[in-house]
């Protein structure tokens, strides 16, 4: 029981660590000198991209350990895994404006399959309101971001 409490402190601790270069940079773009204003906010989208995708990696392995000789639930997991990549990639490839709104969607969209029966399916019980909390914060700052952009030229 005691590992089982230090296993998910642990995970919170590096759910809220992730949390980090969200927070720094989304107020970098508001806070930083102008010059750096800009490179704050391709930071941001950056690792944006990066937690999407990771996001997606999350749900494949759950599905490769949960589904293990369920052939037609792990095809549909894993298929629905890709789909964060396949969001995140091209988001770099739009101004910066669409491709915020693109991630902040994204990732509306994988916190709406995480909270599903099928997404959650496997998980802790303790792992959905991390994962909640994550995906607020994750949002919100895509938001401040997007305010942001609005003024900023780029």
């Amino acid at each position: 029981m005691a590992k089982m409490i230090d296993d998910r402190r642990v995970v919170w601790l590096l759910g809220l660590a992730g949390l980090i270069p969200f927070i720094v940079t989304g107020v970098l773009a508001w806070t930083a000198p102008s010059s750096w204003q800009l490179i704050a906010v391709y930071a941001f989208l950056y690792y944006s991209a990066v937690i999407l995708s990771f996001l997606g990696g999350v749900q494949w392995g759950m599905a490769l350990s949960h589904h293990a000789g369920e052939r037609a639930g792990i095809s549909r997991r894993l298929a629905l895994a890709m789909v964060p990549s396949l969001i995140a990639w091209p988001a770099l490839l739009l101004n910066l404006s669409t491709g915020a709104w693109v991630l902040a969607i994204g990732f509306i969209l994988i916190w709406a399959y995480d909270t599903s029966r099928e997404g959650r399916a496997g998980f802790p019980g303790w792992y959905l309101p991390l994962r909640s909390l994550l995906s607020v914060v994750v949002i919100l700052t895509h938001l401040l971001v997007i305010w942001r952009l609005r003024y900023l030229s780029g």
